[in-house]
């Protein structure tokens, strides 16, 4: 294990983690014109805001989308999982796709996909409609941002390159401020249709600018593990399925346990695959690496919690709190605010306290503050509550900035892209199984009613038991040395 003194530099957006690391095996466009690097970075922004946007705008519309649609809004956490687990599938294969047809063509294809599974999810009268839907528009959400970076990475030479990721980050801080904000207020005005088919004129103005600015590049030929991905994306989805299955019982326990065993199955056939093949798809060889087999593993539990935050909290409060969709997404904007507010001190944190005490305290902390939720109820004190909602909003961003800095950190130019690649998967997958485990401990505690005072008990009891499930991951990060630290930049790595 590596140990020593911590190096840890000034920490950025979760952006900056997706473009640094595998940037030495990238090869560049030779000598790109003025008008392509002014108006690239533009172009990729465009497209991350409409990914960071629909992220944070559907969840305050849930219970608008419910009532319409005839189901429970303890039951619409399908719209939520299916998107992110169709993101989680295709994120492997991004690369590949952009190097073997081009940077301009799938970027295209992918703002046609997001665009067309919003108009599709707008013109929705079922759930099973609208959950197919959001597959679509995960396939051209997965696709959007890796493939952006990717044209960045080529385009930029490296004295450029920070400055270029900067400024493509910023979306990723708008999106999360005004999304809750403007999706209850369009629930209230218009209807629930407008959340997605805001992404329209969007999408319009960046299919235009991607077929006129985006550069078609393409990469080395180099083989797919089209076997590996297809072991590893069936052991996926069913062992998803399956959990999910179980918990809200929306499968006999006999059929989801089958799920569950062959999906262990697969994932057990991809291990030995990966181990015989000499470019699998997640080498093995990863997780000889201490910091970033801790870092993973930290990721996927302290996840489940946090990850089911955004879908939990504006149901808590219209369902249980009495608030308007537009005053539920008001109320989370101090949530994105203390995340924001974070950054300026994350890093000198890290610096001074080491990777083991912030983790360790700030998953415990994370796990405390989820949990306490519970004592919140309508009579609280607005004031009171935003101010819980923004030390939340702190807590949980310096949980992922430690996670990913810690879990990249020791990546070289020859693991940087799996690594990084594997990482967002797992940040998929188990935020995915968050807001699974949430829908099945309310289903659960609520016993299918849906009145506020059923759900009350209901959603105090799922808080606490997701900051305690959160709060384990600290045994995780209990095995880091008193001084471990990865020994790359961290000025590289960020938050996500």
């Amino acid at each position: 294990m590596k140990t020593g003194r911590q190096n840890v530099g000034p920490v950025t957006h979760s952006t900056r983690a997706h473009f640094l690391p595998a940037l030495p095996t990238l090869p560049r466009m030779s000598a790109p014109d003025a008008r392509t690097k002014r108006l690239l970075p533009w172009l990729v922004a465009i497209a991350f805001f409409m990914q960071t946007l629909d992220g944070s705008i559907l969840n305050t519309a849930l219970p608008s989308m419910a009532a319409d649609l005839g189901e429970s809004p303890l039951r619409m956490q399908s719209v939520v999982v299916a998107y992110l687990l169709t993101v989680a599938l295709l994120i492997p294969a991004s690369g590949w796709l952009a190097d073997r047809f081009g940077t301009q063509r799938v970027f295209v294809t992918a703002i046609v996909l997001f665009s067309l599974g919003s108009l599709l999810c707008a013109l929705s009268t079922s759930l099973l409609a609208l959950v197919g839907a959001r597959i679509v528009q995960g396939l051209g959400g997965a696709l959007l941002l890796p493939v952006g970076r990717l044209a960045i990475l080529r385009v930029f030479p490296r004295g450029e390159l920070l400055a270029a990721i900067a400024f493509v980050a910023v979306p990723g801080l708008i999106g999360p401020l005004v999304g809750p904000t403007l999706g209850g207020w369009l629930v209230e005005v218009a209807s629930w249709h407008w959340i997605f088919l805001i992404n329209l004129p969007v999408g319009a103005l960046g299919l235009a600018a991607a077929l006129r600015w985006m550069p078609d590049l393409r990469g080395a030929a180099v083989p797919f593990d089209g076997r590996g991905f297809a072991l590893f994306s069936i052991g996926l989805v069913l062992v998803t399925l399956a959990l999910q299955g179980l918990g809200e019982r929306a499968l006999s326990a006999a059929t989801s346990l089958v799920m569950l065993v062959a999906g262990l199955a697969a994932m057990v056939g991809y291990w030995l695959h990966a181990a015989r093949v000499p470019q699998p798809l997640f080498s093995l060889a990863l997780f000889r690496i201490p910091t970033f087999t801790i870092g993973l593993a930290g990721n996927l539990f302290a996840r489940l919690g946090s990850g089911a935050m955004p879908y939990l909290m504006p149901l808590y409060l219209q369902l249980v709190l009495g608030r308007s969709p537009a005053q539920a997404g008001m109320s989370l904007i101090p949530t994105a605010l203390g995340a924001m507010l974070c950054k300026a001190f994350a890093a000198p944190l890290i610096g001074r306290l080491g990777y083991r005490r912030v983790l360790v305290g700030n998953t415990l902390l994370l796990g405390a503050m989820i949990a306490g939720f519970a004592l919140t109820s309508a009579a609280m004190p607005t004031p009171a509550l935003l101010a819980l909602l923004g030390l939340f909003g702190i807590v949980n961003s310096l949980q992922f900035t430690a996670m990913n800095t810690l879990t990249l950190g020791d990546l070289d130019p020859t693991t940087a892209s799996a690594g990084n690649s594997l990482l967002s998967v797992v940040m998929q997958v188990s935020m995915s199984l968050g807001v699974a485990a949430a829908a099945a401990l309310l289903v659960a505690f609520s016993g299918g009613a849906i009145g506020a005072a059923a759900v009350g008990p209901a959603f105090h009891a799922a808080f606490v038991s997701l900051g305690a499930l959160s709060a384990l991951a600290a045994l995780i990060f209990l095995q880091l040395g008193r001084s471990e630290a990865p020994s790359g930049p961290a000025s590289t790595l960020a938050e996500g």
